[in-house]
């Protein structure tokens, strides 16, 4: 997903090369909200066409901390987190656009990137980097430098970084992390049927027929971790991941 989501942000950065910024007039976040509240979520897709590091920096940041974070979600909770963050970052920076009663255009997916970041050094705070190479650096040490300089960046309010937005992606992904979330479960359309389901009183016990039926659960649960993670998993779920090891290890015995 990280690849994906990188390839995407690069396609959007040409073709809005391409079209002089015109894509980035009608895609980006502005202050007035109520207008075209579906930019909440596609200015976080947008970059600078006029400044190859805007994309740069935040495609590396992606990369660097988003696979680690994937590996721990799943593709698809990871995407949720990602795009949740987006969403959330715009948000703050247009209640306080409009409490500070300011005028501006937001683009760049700053704030999403953030929120990986933090829940990167959440779960690997003792992860060295190495600064230009040389200077060593724990993930913990690099997360607490960026989020003080947005602090100060924020509190100067004297150049043209939207602070606030990468402050509030780093909220965004502390509060994930600390709640224990999993937004997949939030969505009402993932709720389980299967306590709907009838079920006959009387059934033919088919020794060979459990193994298979057991082995066709196993593969549907071990695809759903692949997807959104282990965190993902129902206790029954679970459950049937232990039956089946238990078989396997009474078939080696």
């Amino acid at each position: 997903m990280v690849v994906n989501l990188i390839l995407f942000n690069v396609a959007i950065w040409v073709a809005d090369l391409i079209s002089g910024g015109q894509i980035s007039e009608i895609l980006s976040l502005k202050s007035d909200l109520l207008e075209k509240p579906w930019q909440l979520l596609t200015y976080g897709f947008m970059h600078d066409p006029n400044d190859l590091r805007h994309i740069l920096f935040n495609m590396f940041g992606l990369w660097l901390f988003g696979t680690d974070v994937e590996t721990i979600y799943g593709r698809t909770e990871f995407l949720r987190i990602y795009l949740a963050t987006i969403v959330f970052a715009g948000l703050v920076w247009v209640g306080v656009s409009a409490a500070s009663g300011t005028q501006g255009m937001l683009v760049g997916a700053s704030g999403g990137v953030m929120g990986v970041m933090i829940l990167f050094v959440l779960h690997f705070p003792k992860r060295m980097f190495y600064i230009w190479g040389i200077i060593p650096m724990p993930a913990w040490g690099l997360g607490a430098i960026y989020v003080f300089f947005d602090i100060i960046g924020a509190a100067r309010n004297v150049d043209n970084v939207a602070h606030v937005a990468h402050l509030s992606g780093v909220a965004f992904g502390a509060i994930y992390y600390r709640s224990g979330w999993n937004l997949g479960r939030m969505i009402p359309q993932r709720l389980s049927t299967g306590m709907f389901r009838w079920r006959p009183k009387l059934r033919i016990h088919d020794p060979e027929s459990d193994a298979r039926d057991l082995n066709q659960q196993v593969d549907l649960i071990l695809a759903k971790i692949t997807s959104s993670g282990e965190a993902s998993l129902t206790k029954k779920e679970r459950q049937t991941l232990e039956k089946a090891s238990r078989r396997y290890q009474d078939r080696r015995q």
